[in-house]
């Protein structure tokens, strides 16, 4: 039984389980046919990555910004690169230390400044590149 007596839709279960980009499993939703399995790797086949920066808007942040950036342009990998410093947005993550890496709404790093040949094997390790 789901919160207040809600319970999920099975359907919404299994879509939320297969769906891996961060979307929420909303891109079934959004592709119009929410019987279709495959929407949401077809909804995603073509969207840059997204990537953000946690920072206060130190130089270590803007360095591990800049680095993420250069990361990104020698792997050509089609990324949004966001760099956030409103505290509120980085607390939601639950960053105690910055900076701090988010790939896909998931926290990759935090506390260190990497390198861009760190943030390259980073990516790949996590299956992104």
């Amino acid at each position: 039984m789901g919160l207040f007596g809600r319970k999920k839709d099975k359907k919404e279960e299994d879509t939320m389980a297969k769906c891996t980009c961060g979307c929420g499993g909303n891109a079934a939703a959004e592709s119009g046919n929410p019987a279709d399995s495959s929407a949401p790797a077809e909804q995603h086949a073509g969207v840059a990555v997204s990537i953000k920066v946690l920072g206060s808007g130190c130089k270590n942040c803007e360095a591990l910004l800049q680095n993420t950036k250069d990361a990104a342009a020698a792997m050509e990998l089609p990324a949004d690169i966001e760099y956030i410093t409103d505290m509120r947005e980085i607390a939601k993550y639950g960053v105690m230390s910055t900076p701090a890496l988010v790939v896909n709404e998931q926290v990759v790093s935090m506390g260190r400044v990497l390198k861009p040949g760190d943030v390259q094997k980073l990516l790949k390790k996590i299956g992104v590149a």
